[in-house]
């Protein structure tokens, strides 16, 4: 693979992105002046005085169509996710006869799929336009959706939803692919939460839409509430999934998107190359021979199988099922576990805000672990005051923000290889939905609600070792940086400037 390298810095030197003029490459002199006051907002969003009028057009417009397209995108893929479990509680389990742990076999049918597609997938996405796979797939999930409200067993629902696994599986690794080809390291963070947190709307969404299609349509035309929520669903769908042929950019070496011009695409790759962020390059026997002896892959994935396993899977709803075993009605079963959904957004924008500020991701992440963790201690001691028991359910999903994080930090960590960062996410992502297809089966089984003990003691468990693993992954990546004597990203200080030399 071609390397490109730019002169390294002295050591111990910090260079900020806001020194290197993006049309010539070149470093500003730097001048003893005094540094003009930052305004209130820089705070909360991006602020470099050295950015120029061109970037900051350029970046504006990747913030327009970029981030909403693949935030609309990942709202419809947990709209779906999310409608399965608010239909198991709105009538679905009564009618279809689910009065075992059918609901698990759904989710482990929908997991083996997601599965099986991620790698294949993150391999397609190096050969082929991010703009017409990624909306081909997502096309594909809307009308299996259309399907599930024509189901008659929950034999119907477990295979439909294997194929909706198939097609979904696709769409996170590859957003995250994309969103790290386009962004700086000190704009990623804020990016790739933005996007996710799209996941917490679209629960907050379903519960509404649960809440008033039970109340309004059920029994319409001979169709109960529940299967009207994915009529809903897929008809909200469709339009996103055909808008994203037009809008998606592809990458900086081959985009066509209609909003760029011919000098945003020279900025946008002189823009990684200044980051040390490599473009695509052919896919073979090397480059995963380069990639595996690498520790990148192995503690990363780690990482991740444990976020994605440390609670219950995404049809089963703790809070909702404990609602509906104290006798709350259909629509407040629906609505009241949305002021979780509600406190992830809100926490998930806010720890990517202060994660690209101080450039120190594990720190951040492992606020996150902390919150997630004292939830799940209190719901594993369960004989707690009610108004307690309330607070734990509600902070449960403060342990969410810690995904997006992770998955923006193996960007950094792996952005001086294109193929090997592909390749990571890819794995980390299939292999934490690997262990997903059992492991809730064991942990958070349907029979188990309420309480589901032993599932918020190993959760408890699992909080820590995900601080562990943290700190480890933290640890290996300051080596790394120390050894390239290249000031970077992830420990954390400065921007990374010069690509990792490969082995």
């Amino acid at each position: 693979m071609a390397e490109r390298q730019s002169t390294p810095p002295p050591k111990e030197a910090v260079v900020n992105e806001s020194s290197l003029d993006i049309a010539g490459s070149s470093r500003h002199d730097i001048e003893p002046t005094e540094k003009p006051k930052a305004p209130w907002w820089s705070y909360i969003w991006d602020y470099d005085p050295g950015r120029s009028h061109g970037e900051r057009a350029f970046i504006q417009k990747l913030d327009v169509f970029l981030v909403t397209m693949l935030s609309f995108g990942y709202f419809i893929k947990n709209l779906d996710q999310t409608n399965i479990a608010n239909a198991f509680v709105s009538g679905m389990k009564e009618d279809l006869g689910m009065n075992g742990n059918q609901i698990n076999l759904v989710d482990t049918a929908w997991t083996v799929g997601y599965v099986v597609g991620q790698i294949p997938s993150q391999i397609i996405l190096t050969k082929v336009r991010p703009s017409v796979w990624v909306p081909s797939c997502e096309l594909l999930w809307t009308l299996l959706t259309f399907c599930l409200a024509a189901a008659k067993t929950s034999n119907h629902v477990i295979v439909i939803r294997f194929f909706v696994g198939l097609a979904e599986s696709i769409f996170y690794p590859a957003a995250h692919t994309v969103l790290g080809s386009w962004y700086k390291p000190s704009e990623l963070g804020k990016r790739a939460c933005i996007f996710h947190a799209s996941s917490a709307a679209a629960g907050m969404f379903s519960g509404y839409l649960q809440a008033g299609v039970y109340s309004g349509l059920n029994g319409v035309n001979g169709f109960a509430g529940w299967q009207w929520l994915f009529i809903m669903d897929g008809i909200i769908s469709l339009p996103i999934c055909i808008a994203g042929f037009f809008i998606l950019p592809d990458l900086p070496e081959n985009t066509r998107a209609f909003y760029l011009n011919e000098s945003d695409r020279i900025m946008a790759k002189e823009r990684m190359d200044q980051v040390g962020r490599a473009p695509r390059t052919r896919l073979g026997r090397s480059a995963f021979k380069r990639i595996f002896g690498r520790w990148h892959v192995y503690l990363l994935t780690i990482l991740y199988i444990i976020f994605i396993n440390i609670g219950p899977s995404g049809s089963i709803n703790p809070m909702a099922l404990w609602l509906k075993a104290k006798g709350e009605s259909v629509e407040r079963i629906n609505i009241i576990p949305t002021a979780a959904a509600a406190i992830q957004l809100v926490l998930t924008v806010s720890f990517a805000i202060i994660s690209d500020a101080i450039r120190r991701r594990a720190s951040i992440m492992s606020i996150s672990t902390f919150l997630g963790g004292f939830a799940a201690l209190l719901l594993a001691i369960w004989n707690i005051p009610d108004g307690l028991k309330w607070f734990a359910f509600l902070l449960q999903r403060a342990a969410v923000p810690y995904g997006p994080l992770s998955m923006s930090w193996a960007n950094e960590i792996c952005g001086a290889d294109a193929e090997e960062r592909a390749i990571v996410i890819g794995i980390m992502n299939s292999m934490g939905y690997a262990f997903n297809a059992w492991v809730p089966l064991l942990t958070f089984p349907q029979v188990d609600s309420p309480r589901f003990r032993k599932g918020f003691i190993f959760s408890t468990a699992a909080f820590g070792a995900q601080a562990i693993i943290t700190a480890i992954v933290a640890f290996m990546y300051k080596r790394d940086q120390k050894r390239a004597k290249a000031p970077g990203m992830g420990g954390e200080e400065g921007v990374i400037v010069s690509a990792l030399n490969h082995p």
